[in-house]
């Protein structure tokens, strides 16, 4: 098994002294899919590289998608081929670079009267996805007939289904895999940094020659040397080519998308299903361990890009589009349990709604080198990070040097050391299973470690087993943060149940019955002291809240 490589915000000291003491190649701002994605890449071609995100990484867009690997079936409807064709083909790579992390998922494609696609274009549009993301075998795509859809869903609505197509996409958690890119690139020889914010840039005969950092723990400032900088700050590109004054040309246009999560009993689906809504989108229903998810919304969005919240006429929306699709499925808000909100980062297109933007991305290269890199889709990540560092490659090469082609299909990434399919994960939770059965989990817990850690279970295990006197789940959930802290920068409590674990998603009771646990665990492991404790409570309360209540009173 390759050696997990220490990384931890108990070390933060020796990081931000290696940042601010050593000359790097590369910087990269921005610690979310895309930047993380960068980061493998440069370092992995021999680059020395530098990464800094001024939250937690992956606390904006990249924790906040439908969690989804998909080929993008709907930029069919927008002829959008070559976004179906790269899209579709990079799914089948990252699946197999994390098996474990990118799950097979069969989807529901219910035609109905009158909806957005008709059988014959259905069939044809997903004869064509096949095609442009060369899917082979179980995995193409099938026709069905009304009582062949009803027999895989019976909760699609019989009155007005007239069958459905039937084809294969990927579900991730967007998150972990945002983590376990930064963590691969750290064994090329990465270096990163979380809670560290951009505040200027310095520069050299009018090229950018530095980045000035403010580290949000410790409150200092540093200044890290770079040859180059690719900013990956998803919505908050704009503000960083105004710092950088090169704010001109095409700018983002932010659109927000929202989703809300119910206890699977309350919408108890047998498939994850792509429906109509009737104002003629399309909205994902998919069901996840104990909870089903649905959304996205489309509304373009102008307020704080670091308080974006689901708001009532979200909840409403989505709840109604629910009710719509599933006659016999009754939700109400108070079965809302959890819901998330993100930024989509687009180009913005004069004349065109939020739901017809393009989800290409593009490049912009200021005069001073400040590379910016947005738009795009989580499943393009890879090849997003291979097009800007190749910009890089390119000029690197004028002055002489060769670097590496990009490789990055054949990196497995941290988790994944020997699953070379599928059916090797399975075969490892039932493995994980046998062995913790005994003292009372369930198969669940064994999918929740296998599909959040891949391997890395083992070290979770190893803790866990040392560790003692406590009821089981605090157990775990204890060997889970102390993993979380030494190899995966944890720095509060919010990291954990949030970005880390899902939790505040797809368990949020857990985050209610660990809080105290978890805190106190905080507690000595960082000898915060109650003050900061109770900070914290107060924020983790207020997250539950927000997340979760959508009583009237809260309007």
């Amino acid at each position: 098994m390759s050696k997990n490589i220490k990384f931890s915000n108990l070390d933060r000291a020796n990081t931000v002294d290696k940042l601010s003491t050593e000359a790097f190649d590369l910087v990269v701002i921005g610690g979310g899919i895309t930047g993380g994605g960068i980061a493998l890449d440069a370092a992995s071609r021999g680059l020395k590289v530098a990464l800094v995100e001024k939250n937690d990484f992956a606390s904006g867009t990249s924790s906040k998608s439908t969690k989804l690997i998909h080929g993008g079936l709907r930029y069919l409807k927008q002829f959008d081929f070559w976004l179906v064709k790269e899209v579709g083909s990079e799914r089948a790579i990252v699946h197999k670079l994390a098996p474990h992390l990118v799950l097979p998922e069969k989807m529901l494609l219910p035609l109905i009267e009158n909806g957005s696609y008709g059988k014959w274009l259905t069939s044809i549009g997903l004869k064509v996805y096949d095609i442009l993301a060369q899917v082979t075998g179980d995995d193409k795509r099938q026709m069905l007939e009304k009582k062949e859809a009803l027999k895989l869903e019976p909760l699609l609505p019989k009155k007005i289904l007239k069958g459905a197509g039937y084809y294969a996409e990927y579900r991730t958690d967007d998150a972990r895999l945002t983590i376990e890119n930064i963590k691969t690139s750290l064994r090329f020889g990465a270096t990163a940094l979380n809670y560290a914010s951009v505040e200027d840039f310095e520069y050299t005969d009018n090229q950018i020659s530095g980045v000035s950092i403010m580290d949000e723990i410790s409150g200092e400032d540093f200044t890290i040397k770079t040859k180059y900088v690719i900013s990956a700050a998803g919505p908050w590109v704009d503000e960083l080519r105004s710092v950088n004054n090169s704010k001109k040309g095409k700018r983002l246009h932010l659109t927000k998308g929202v989703h809300l999560v119910f206890p699977y009993e309350k919408l108890p689906l047998k498939h994850s299903t792509y429906f109509d809504v009737p104002d003629g989108r399309m909205m994902f229903a998919i069901p996840r361990g104990k909870t089903t998810y649905v959304g996205t919304s489309d509304t373009n969005y102008n307020n704080d890009k670091d308080d974006v919240r689901t708001d009532l006429t979200d909840a409403v929306y989505i709840l109604s589009a629910v009710n719509n699709m599933f006659p016999k499925i009754n939700l109400e808000m108070e079965d809302i349990v959890s819901s998330w909100a993100g930024l989509r980062p687009l180009i913005h297109e004069e004349g065109k709604s939020a739901s017809e933007l393009s989800r290409k991305d593009e490049i912009f290269t200021s005069d001073t080198g400040l590379i910016s890199i947005a738009g795009g889709k989580l499943t393009g990540y890879r090849k997003m990070a291979e097009r800007v560092v190749d910009r890089i490659a390119k000029k690197i090469e004028e002055d002489g040097t060769k670097l590496k082609e990009c490789f990055t299909d054949e990196i497995p990434l941290a988790g994944n050391v020997d699953f070379k399919k599928f059916k090797h994960v399975k075969k490892y939770m039932a493995e994980i299973f046998d062995r913790i059965k005994s003292d009372g989990f369930t198969e669940h817990d064994a999918w929740f470690l296998v599909t959040n850690y891949g391997k890395q279970t083992e070290i979770i295990l190893e803790n866990y087993a040392s560790l003692k006197d406590e009821d089981l789940y605090v157990r775990m959930a204890k060997a889970e943060l102390h993993f979380g802290i030494d190899y995966e920068m944890v720095q509060n409590p919010m990291d954990f149940f949030i970005r880390r674990t899902g939790r505040l998603y797809f368990d949020i009771d857990s985050v209610r019955s660990l809080m105290e646990p978890v805190l106190q665990e905080f507690k000595s492991i960082y000898k915060v002291d109650d003050a900061q404790l109770e900070e914290w409570k107060e924020e983790l309360n207020r997250e539950l809240k927000e997340h979760s209540d959508f009583s009237m009173e809260r309007v």
